[in-house]
């Protein structure tokens, strides 16, 4: 998983509310080991005082270009040139023209001008303000020039007004750090994930379903957009958050999670289906609540869709299938076959049989085995480990495969686009 751990990230904040959020930012900041230097503007001084966030962070606070002693001590260029990564949250309607037209009349704007790493901009503003013709064009322009924007949250805001316009989590926030660190490789990449259970009704107040938490689908989401992908995460029922940046398509049943695939498969040019479908789902679910009685209940179960063998027999060259595939016994020679008979160019085989890995733990032990069957075995790893393992490799093959003839380029969200 990507780490902060020694890098150093420079935190600007402008003049809003938002303000009183860096703390937060910069205390999530320093527990993932990060090294913290925040500046600050005269009118982000009037939210929240240096003080605060010189304790958190554990450095002076720089706040004015033109005085001796920060300048002796710390200075502009030292700060630019030891940035990692500069992040300006809150970033106002003023600052993000001044970034955008290449003005550098304070401290945090020169810094920006004069920093070579990444910078990551995050808007908090009023909600009319952020629709601003004016500023929506500063943040293409930032956008064109790779800066990486971490949109705003919807909601109510401290001016009275509701709509998008509240600085984004910490959370979120430091997602964003995490993907302006990483390198690019699944960039022009378009994933589509699967992940979680699916239920399957026995009546309207019970279901058959398994143990999956969707934490490795989540967790190889999160890694595709970090890399720069478009991500599609098509979710059964989980207690997860989205991961930030990546588009959520909740599912229940087995038939609705195939719907929202096959709709979207055209988009696609990697799949990794790490979801664990319900294999039968009951033939006749009853319309009322079935009443107890004492004597057994007999259920029908009938297939369902293979989602995943469909989806491979109409696979395309420049196209990654990537299955998963949850064993007890024999799992290499079974995850082989699945390989061959579901046409995959990657599976993923794990032993659900062991207490720290597979389903509803935080941790996985699994083998990655290749189009050709060879299997290589991984140690116990945390399952965002593994996620980032397996985005090496899916990202290794893509880029020695051909990238398409532009026929998939409909959008993820339900657009059919015929390949």
């Amino acid at each position: 998983m990507p780490t902060l751990s020694e890098k150093t990230v420079v935190i600007g904040l402008s003049g809003g509310i938002a303000c009183y959020k860096g703390a937060e930012l910069v205390r999530t900041l320093v527990k993932e080991n990060a090294r913290v230097r925040v500046i600050m503007t005269r009118a982000a001084q009037e939210f929240i005082t240096p003080l605060t966030l010189q304790t958190l962070s554990g450095h002076p606070v720089a706040t004015d270009a033109f005085d001796l002693t920060q300048e002796s001590e710390i200075g502009h260029i030292r700060l630019a040139d030891s940035a990692d990564v500069l992040v300006i949250a809150p970033a106002t309607a003023n600052v993000i023209g001044k970034l955008a037209h290449g003005i550098a009349d304070d401290l945090l704007s020169t810094v920006a001008l004069a920093t070579r790493a990444p910078i990551v901009v995050a808007p908090a503003m009023n909600v009319n303000m952020f629709r601003n013709p004016a500023v929506q064009a500063n943040l293409a322009q930032l956008r064109e020039r790779g800066m990486r924007i971490v949109d705003p949250d919807e909601g109510f805001l401290a001016c009275g007004y509701e709509g998008p316009g509240r600085l984004a989590s910490a959370a979120a926030l430091v997602e964003g750090i995490k993907a302006a660190l990483t390198p690019q490789t699944l960039a022009g990449e378009r994933v589509l994930v699967t992940a979680g259970p699916t239920r399957e009704a026995i009546d309207p107040v019970r279901f058959v379903s398994n143990r999956s938490s969707g934490r490795m689908g989540f967790a190889v989401a999160a890694s595709a957009w970090r890399r720069g992908a478009s991500v599609v995460l098509v979710t059964g029922p989980t207690s997860l958050d989205a991961p930030p940046g990546v588009e959520c398509v909740p599912v229940t049943t087995a038939a609705e999670m195939r719907d929202s695939v096959v709709g979207r498969e055209s988009w696609a040019t990697v799949i990794v289906m790490t979801a664990a479908v319900a294999d039968y789902r009951v033939a006749n679910p009853a319309r009322q609540k079935i009443k107890k009685a004492s004597g057994a209940l007999p259920l029908t179960l009938e297939r369902t869709s293979d989602i995943l063998s469909e989806v491979g027999a109409r696979r395309r060259a420049d196209r990654l299938l990537v299955g998963f595939a949850a064993e007890t016994e024999h799992g290499i020679e079974h995850a082989r076959r699945k390989l061959r008979e579901k046409r995959l160019d990657l599976i993923v085989l794990n032993d659900v049989s062991q207490a720290d890995a597979g389903f509803d733990v935080d941790t996985n032990r699994v083998w990655l085995i290749g189009a050709e069957g060879e299997a290589e075995g991984w140690p116990l790893l945390d399952k965002e480990e593994v996620a980032e393992r397996l985005m090496d490799r899916v990202a290794a093959v893509r880029k020695a495969r051909p990238r398409g003839n532009g026929k998939a380029e409909g959008r993820a969200r339900g657009e059919r686009v015929e390949s």
